[in-house]
């Protein structure tokens, strides 16, 4: 058999081959769509399924003062977007709660509700991101009702354009409505934070001392009970930390 005939017969095999393989990555791909679609399902009713635990779970931290500005200055990347107007706000906030739309697939709502304060009106900020069919992603916030007089001395219009013009703050963060596909605070708040926020919490609690600990105790008139309810809803291991929190 010569040299050019034997080339001329691999290469007819090689075109088969291809062919095979093709159609075998095709079945692969089909399978792979039906395993993500069937993921989504498990994902949307396990998605309900969680959000008596998620209320739950609120209701308690709302009890403990500070949480969750201790939350946001123990995560390693969110801390770098507080500035010191931002701590002093979030001292305020009560609960943060993630709320994923029904399909999971086309979007979430951030909500931030907050006790009264001194800077703004509203009780609840939220900042919600909606993506389409063609992935495009956008996103809406809750308009901030400053009040007259802000940290500092400074006044509400100064501190609402400082928070519009860049992006380094928690509060710029809020307003800025673009480029919502690139969010990486959002994404770190849903799919970090929101999903086991005491271990962030932990972090702080479990470098005071006994003193600072008693203290935050007495401020925060919160009870044994609900404390160790915290700890095991979020599934952490609590023999090493559990004295932290309760502070006996």
């Amino acid at each position: 058999m010569s040299a050019t005939k034997q080339i001329k017969i691999d290469e007819a095999e090689m075109q088969k081959a291809f062919e095979s393989i093709g159609q075998v990555q095709n079945e692969i791909d089909q399978l792979n769509e039906q395993a993500s679609e069937e993921i989504l399902q498990v994902e949307q009713k396990f998605n309900k399924l969680r959000q008596p635990n998620y209320k739950k779970r609120s209701d308690l931290i709302s009890k403990i003062p500070s949480f969750w500005i201790s939350v946001f200055l123990n995560h390693p990347q969110l801390s770098t977007y507080l500035d010191q107007d931002d701590e002093a706000i979030l001292q305020h906030l009560k609960r943060v709660d993630v709320e994923e739309h029904e399909d999971i697939k086309s979007g979430y709502r951030i909500k931030f509700t907050f006790d009264q304060n001194n800077y703004f009106d509203n009780d609840v900020l939220v900042k919600e991101f909606n993506i389409n069919e063609a992935s495009e992603t956008t996103c809406k916030t809750t308009a901030i009702r400053w009040k007259n007089e802000a940290k500092n001395g400074s006044n509400k219009e100064g501190r609402k354009r400082s928070h519009d013009n860049d992006n380094s703050s928690f509060f710029s963060w809020f307003s800025n409505t673009n480029n919502p596909g690139a969010d990486e605070f959002g994404e770190i708040i849903k799919d970090d934070i929101f999903v086991n926020p005491l271990q962030y919490y932990l972090a702080a609690t479990t470098d005071e001392d006994e003193n600072s600990v008693g203290e935050n105790e007495e401020e925060g008139d919160l009870d044994n009970e609900d404390a160790v309810c915290i700890l095991f809803m979020s599934g952490i291991n609590v023999s090493q930390t559990i004295t932290s929190i309760l502070g006996t």
